[in-house]
């Protein structure tokens, strides 16, 4: 997205509390164009027990996204639809990435700690004690067609 998610870290980013009126009014659009943009879905509220649209603060800076998109930039909402789709798919994509170089460093910081418990540091973690007397003889192969 355009706009940075201020807070999205935070649950109350995510919670989905806000009316369709107030979602609307915050986002500076008509109850009806968020009705329009859930049956498209572009943005996917909650629901409240009686059937009625929950919004979050982050469904409300998608839907100022969307507008950001169709109205200035000249983007179809199906252009829009797989712009959002595609920013999803990063955004996961980073949050797994993140993760992933969090568990790497935290295995090179165990392998770290191993190599100095280990009585020959810098060697392999498993020590072994055979060495080989083989000998393997290399005769190149004939080849018959030539």
């Amino acid at each position: 997205m355009s706009e940075e998610f201020v807070g999205s870290g935070d649950p109350a980013y995510e919670a989905k509390v806000l009316m369709i009126s107030v979602a609307a009014r915050m986002a500076g659009m008509h109850p009806q164009t968020l009705r329009q943009y859930d049956r498209l879905g572009l943005v996917q509220p909650g629901r409240a027990a009686g059937g009625g649209r929950r919004y979050s603060v982050r469904d409300v800076v998608l839907l100022r996204e969307v507008q950001r998109l169709s109205q200035d930039d000249g983007i179809n909402l199906a252009g829009v639809k797989r712009i959002i789709g595609l920013e999803r798919l990063l955004e996961q994509a980073q949050q797994r990435m993140a993760r992933l170089e969090a568990e790497l460093d935290a295995a090179y910081r165990r392998i770290a700690e191993l190599e100095a418990l280990a009585s020959f540091p810098g060697r392999d973690l498993v020590p072994t004690n055979r060495t080989s007397t083989a000998l393997v003889v290399w005769r190149p192969r004939r080849n018959p067609e030539r």
